[in-house]
């Protein structure tokens, strides 16, 4: 699933092609995939608007559109946002095509889950779930203080709590477990026993894993491309995710493999406590 790195390489990639472009035409291959307005249909909502920016909250895009219109995409786990300069036939996962007056970009997703919903800019927090998102780890006010006040007093595993996005927003499996090796903490302790030396080394765990990610354009193991269709090259970085069975990069040690919040979680029993 494309988490913050993955979504934030893609805005940078798409925005460059299509700021300032206009929506000539929209043709729905899977209508399922989107979302219109309360009567208006998505198609009668975006056509003939113009692209002003696109901004990202958490792991969703918000693609601005003029006339206080946004288009709210996530990717969920396979959802691609693609660019093509000329016209281009559509692939067989491809369920909605923007034809714009230089290009087109294509929304595809194998898995079908991800969607892209048409709201009043006004709107964006209060009518979606964007609003009940944590607060953005790469933002100046993101502070250790305000990572223990999200922590609270919440009975979870610190595995568990992270990839919560009301508690904060963007972390998924890749950087969780990249950030807690980083930080050297144990994906299975409870967030009431981190102490303030240890909240401090996740904060800066959590920055330094999400930008590194930034960095490399993201983590591409299966479906995750950029809006030019490139690779990220994160997972060359990767010590502990995907890695279960294989020995630790820093210690030699078996890195662990478990069930945890759901999710398959690996971790380094020696270089995590």
């Amino acid at each position: 699933m494309p988490e913050l790195p993955e979504v934030e390489t893609i805005r940078r990639t798409l925005v460059e092609h299509v700021r300032d472009v206009k929506i000539e035409e929209i043709k729905l291959i899977w209508p399922a995939a989107v979302c219109g307005w309360e009567d208006k249909a998505f198609e009668e909502l975006v056509t003939g608007r113009r692209i002003r920016t696109i901004d990202r909250r958490g792991k969703y895009l918000l693609i601005r559109l003029d006339e206080d219109l946004t288009l709210i995409a996530h990717m969920r786990m396979t959802g691609r946002l693609n660019y093509y300069p000329d016209h281009q036939e559509p692939e067989k996962h491809t369920h909605v095509v923007f034809r714009l007056e230089h290009g087109e970009v294509h929304f595809s997703d194998v898995r079908k889950f991800g969607r892209i919903q048409a709201i009043p800019t006004p709107l964006c927090f209060s009518g979606s779930s964007l609003g009940k998102l944590g607060p953005e780890p790469l933002e100046s006010e993101f502070t250790p203080g305000v990572l223990k006040e999200r922590f609270g007093k919440k009975k979870l595993s610190i595995k568990a709590a992270l990839l919560d996005q009301h508690v904060l927003a963007g972390l998924g499996n890749i950087y969780v477990d990249e950030s807690l090796f980083q930080a050297g903490i144990s994906p299975v302790r409870g967030v009431d026993t981190l102490t303030e030396e240890e909240i401090l080394k996740l904060h800066q765990a959590i920055q330094n894993v999400l930008q590194a990610g930034i960095d490399a354009q993201g983590t591409s193991f299966r479906d995750y491309r950029d809006a030019n269709g490139e690779k990220g090259s994160f997972e060359r970085e990767l010590h502990v995710y995907g890695r279960g069975g294989e020995p630790c990069k820093s210690c030699g040690q078996t890195l662990d493999r478990i069930r945890l919040a759901g999710r398959t979680t690996v971790y380094c029993a020696r270089c995590q406590r």
